[in-house]
């Protein structure tokens, strides 16, 4: 792998330093920067604002979430797996090492065989880090205005901090390196403690606050740069999980529980829920037009990684992703819920599924009187799904539907953009699709972080307002139960009601696995992934249903809401996975090295629980 560096760039010295702790096997070929190390590049670049912001642009590029499945985020999707999405992915491999449907094996994650962490465009973190110290390092030198030089060093600094955190939240303590590293220079410290770690990233933040002190972009040609306001709730998210049971468990003698991260990080997140107030930032009144608008129109868009299907390379295939088949879509088995996903949506009147008298629950009949946010997240059997401009467009969905694929009951349907024509679904070439924006960071995010902060320090009331406002945006009805919020009544209560209001409200906002883990509750899983499919109650059906007269097909005009009718037709079936259930062991909350970094790193060593390990993670 040193030998690839070396071919890819002379700079091999500090590729090795930087790359010996990341799951990556190559770096990007397209660096703005080709020259032969760090060292050579003209002092003079840092004293021109236009060609640092096209350094910074890269940077974001690299360091911004993409919109989910727009790049692969590591071997067999380990570290996206969850209780939500079913992706079985027909390989028997990736079966067996996905990490909610099967033992996650040791060589799945420390194998030799292209295992990767990356969750960015950016193949290797620790290279995009490398950005970030050039420019910190360097623009100080410069001669550019102090005032310039100052909303550049935050915006690096709040990406530096962004990019170490995502490291962080993986795998526990790294190596944490904070200065531009000379071509000459081979990094050997080895991996730091959390504590450490996380007190860079704060500082980073704090002083990237300061930095982006009135910066405001304006949205023809700022949206998606960071200001002070998208630092400030980064770092109450970073606090928020230093304070969470990853973190900061409660039944380990080795690493006492410390309640006063609780406290920081409510500071953090009362500070970060007033600038947001202060700035403007709302819900957005409709739950499922929060990925169909943007710009300023958005409220409660807050950390944004912007598109266009316009401009050339700078679109995405989200939309055909996420569309059926008959309307040009090649619809991704990522995006196929779980029965577990399906019934963790509460009723119309927030109680858990199964104990509403006012709003009772159908097993057949699955999709009548939930919360309205499973009608706005899902397509079901015969429901009204508006797609090229039809508004009446009916989504069919049992299996061998004319022009349709099998095996999904079930479409994700958030993500599209209903006025978008069929023939303009496909991005090809660098240009197509929807071009939406992808939203990593919103307003609901905040509040039900600060919500989670104010219920771990005993403020259960406020806590449950947040939620409550939250609730109240879906369309969930007050009911006899305080919106479904009577029925917690402790901390512990509230705390699986949130975890739980989490999975439900970013739903496929690729936000399920890191909750799981920040809470410790991935281990507690049980049972087989299984979703639902939809049969005919006898193959000869689908001729009637499909007949066609005066245009439209008789079952275009069944009333799919009346058992009675649904059930002459369809009929649900369990599918139950070849490959085994949920099997994590405690030790992957926090994952290992690649063994090429253990093995070619310097002072880099295996995280405790794994085969030969010694590092706590926590330390």
């Amino acid at each position: 792998m040193i030998k690839q560096f070396k071919n890819n760039i002379k700079i091999a010295a500090l590729i090795l330093s930087l790359v010996v702790v990341v799951p990556a096997c190559k770096v990007n070929n397209d660096e703005f920067f080709q020259l032969p190390d760090t060292e050579g590049i003209d002092a003079a670049i840092w004293d021109n604002e236009g060609s640092v912001q096209l350094h910074l642009n890269r940077v974001y590029d690299v360091a911004i979430p993409a919109f989910p499945l727009q790049v692969v985020p590591d071997r067999y999707g380990t570290h996206i797996a969850s209780d939500e999405n079913y992706f079985p992915n027909g390989d028997a491999n990736a079966q067996a090492a996905l990490g909610l449907q099967g033992v996650l094996g040791v060589n799945d994650v420390r194998g030799l065989v292209g295992n990767q962490y990356r969750g960015n465009p950016g193949d290797n973190k620790y290279w995009d880090i490398a950005r970030c110290n050039d420019a910190i390092d360097n623009i100080p030198l410069g001669t550019m205005p102090l005032e310039k030089q100052r909303v550049l060093l935050g915006q690096y600094r709040t990406l530096r901090a962004m990019t170490y955190f995502e490291l962080v939240k993986v795998y526990g303590g790294v190596p944490l390196i904070l200065r531009q590293q000379l071509a000459n220079s081979v990094y050997t410290e080895g991996r730091k403690s959390a504590k450490e770690c996380f007190a860079a990233i704060i500082n980073d933040l704090n002083t990237a606050m300061t930095e982006l002190e009135g910066f405001a972009p304006d949205d023809s040609n700022g949206r998606g740069k960071i200001t002070k306001l998208i630092a400030a709730c980064i770092k109450a998210k970073v606090l928020f999980y230093w304070a969470s049971p990853q973190f900061n468990p409660t039944n380990d003698p080795k690493h006492p529980y410390v309640a006063a991260r609780w406290t920081e990080a409510l500071t953090a997140n009362k500070e970060a829920y007033d600038l947001c107030m202060a700035a403007g930032k709302r819900l957005m009144p409709n739950y499922i037009d929060i990925f169909r608008t943007e710009g300023t129109a958005n409220t409660e868009a807050i950390l944004v990684r912007t598109y266009s299907n316009a401009i050339a390379n700078r679109g995405h295939q989200g939309e055909q992703r996420n569309r059926p088949t008959s309307e040009s879509g090649s619809y991704n088995a990522m995006y196929v819920p779980t029965i577990k996903m399906l019934d963790a949506y509460p009723m119309k009147d927030g109680k858990p599924r199964g104990t509403s008298t006012a709003f009772p629950y159908d097993a057949v009949m699955f999709w009548q009187n939930r919360d309205p946010r499973f009608e706005a997240t899902f397509a079901t059997n015969g429901s009204v799904y508006p797609l090229s401009g039809n508004l009446t467009r009916k989504q069919w969905t049992y299996n061998n539907a004319v022009s349709e694929s099998s095996g999904n009951a079930v479409y994700v349907k958030r993500f599209t953009t209903p006025t978008l024509a069929a023939g303009s679904v496909n991005y090809t070439n660098g240009l197509g699709g929807s071009g939406m924006d992808w939203i990593d960071l919103r307003f609901a995010e905040v509040m039900l972080n600060y919500a989670d902060c104010l219920n771990e320090t005993g403020s259960i009331a406020a806590a449950k307002d947040l939620v409550r406002q939250i609730r109240v945006r879906a369309g969930v009805v007050v009911g006899d139960s305080d919106y479904g919020l009577g029925l917690a009544n402790s901390t512990a209560d509230l705390r699986t009601l949130i975890i739980g209001e989490r999975q439900i409200e970013f739903a496929f906002e690729n936000k399920r696995n890191a909750d799981l883990r920040r809470s410790r509750t991935m281990h507690l899983l049980t049972g087989n992934l299984q979703k639902l499919e939809i049969q005919l109650v006898s193959s000869s059906d689908r001729a009637v249903l499909e007949a066609v007269t005066g245009g439209v097909m008789f079952r275009d005009n069944l009333n799919v809401n009346d058992k009675t009718v649904y059930t002459k037709y369809f009929r649900n079936v369990t599918i139950t996975p070849v490959f085994n259930g949920y099997s994590i062991p405690e030790f992957h909350y926090f994952y290992t090295f690649h063994n090429d970094f253990v093995n070619f790193g310097a002072n880099i060593f295996t995280t405790v629980g794994w085969p030969g390990g010694t590092f706590d993670p926590l330390d």
